[in-house]
């Protein structure tokens, strides 16, 4: 599944109160953790979140301490005793046996030692598989039989929507809009190589001026300087989101009007300049190009806050309402 489909189905978890544990399965770096903190965020959850392989057993069990002639054992301070949550096991088949078996009781049981987890929480784990190139031990099929398995494979439109809610630069959208292959790609002969995780550290990078080859690797760092080069051809986007783009042409090169249709989405402030872009859009662009610039649009606008009034205006003229709708009945069928 996608991740926005995997955030779906762990969200519809939460909401119907399905406290079965779930593992999720993914390339290193697809945002799987990211994932579990938004839904934790959204859902107005605490979070406890254990990286297994830095654990030892007894890191999870805690230590036993004489009591009255007996050993009890206390649990770690950062186990939850209250309250509402989730607690994510990150990192679970990188963990040796030893500590996997001390999980398992906590997964299968709820409870560890002398500990029991509240009742409000969630038990979510994350592993890499061994096709991935991890360092990972065999999961116990005892232990593997206790989980829901998820599988998440990394997908541009989900990354494209959790780049625009976190302000990811434009640059980058619109370059991996254009080369989605290299989303993802792992280079085993390299440390660094692009994932959707190393594509926001070099999006940080990006935007104070430095290189982003120590984030994505040399190849997709040299690729994405090439794409750069577009922008100095990029017409001015300005008069367009101001509502004078009249003579201006949609470009022919498809690498610049990925740079314009998400130039143009990402960079609208408000309702009327988005208004502005969307009417330009239709009259220079074919359809498949609006639809890709509404759907960015709109999220952008929702984000702002300013859909109702965009709404407003796209519904004053006919031929911008008309689009949108084949725009919903698109995004309802798919």
């Amino acid at each position: 599944m996608t991740p926005a489909h995997l955030k779906a189905y762990l969200n519809a978890l939460v909401v119907h109160h399905l406290q079965i544990s779930t593992m999720l399965w993914g390339l290193p770096g697809i945002g799987k953790s990211s994932i579990v903190a938004q839904i934790a965020q959204d859902q107005d959850l605490d979070l406890v979140d254990l990286r297994l392989s830095q654990l030892a057993p007894t890191d999870l069990r805690g230590l036993p301490v004489a009591e009255a002639g007996i050993s009890r054992w206390y649990p770690p301070e950062f186990l939850p005793q209250t309250g509402r949550g989730i607690l994510f096991l990150d990192e679970l088949n990188m963990a040796p046996p030893a500590l996997q078996g001390v999980a398992q009781q906590l997964i299968l049981d709820r409870k560890v030692g002398s500990y029991s987890l509240p009742e409000g929480w969630f038990v979510w784990a994350a592993g890499n598989r061994k096709e991935d190139r991890s360092a990972v031990f065999d999961m116990p099929t005892p232990l593997a039989n206790r989980f829901l398995h998820l599988q998440v494979e990394p997908d541009f439109e989900s990354f494209k929507s959790y780049a625009i809610a976190e302000e990811i630069h434009e640059q980058i959208v619109a370059f991996l809009a254009y080369r989605p292959g290299l989303l993802h790609k792992i280079d085993p002969q390299q440390p660094a190589w692009p994932s959707p995780r190393s594509w926001e550290m070099a999006s940080t990078l990006h935007r104070v001026g430095l290189d982003i080859a120590p984030a994505v690797g040399a190849g997709a760092a040299a690729e994405f300087t090439a794409f750069l080069s577009l922008y100095e051809s990029l017409v001015d986007l300005s008069p367009i989101l101001s509502g004078h783009g009249q003579g201006i042409g949609f470009p022919k090169e498809p690498s610049t009007r990925y740079a314009t249709t998400i130039g143009l989405a990402l960079r609208a402030q408000d309702a009327v300049e988005a208004y502005n872009a969307y009417t330009w859009m239709v009259s220079v662009a074919g359809t498949e190009w609006v639809h890709l610039f509404i759907q960015d649009l709109f999220q952008q606008m929702r984000i702002k806050g300013k859909i109702g009034q965009l709404a407003v205006l796209v519904r004053k003229d006919p031929k911008l309402e008309q689009f949108m709708e084949g725009f919903l009945d698109l995004a309802g069928s798919t």
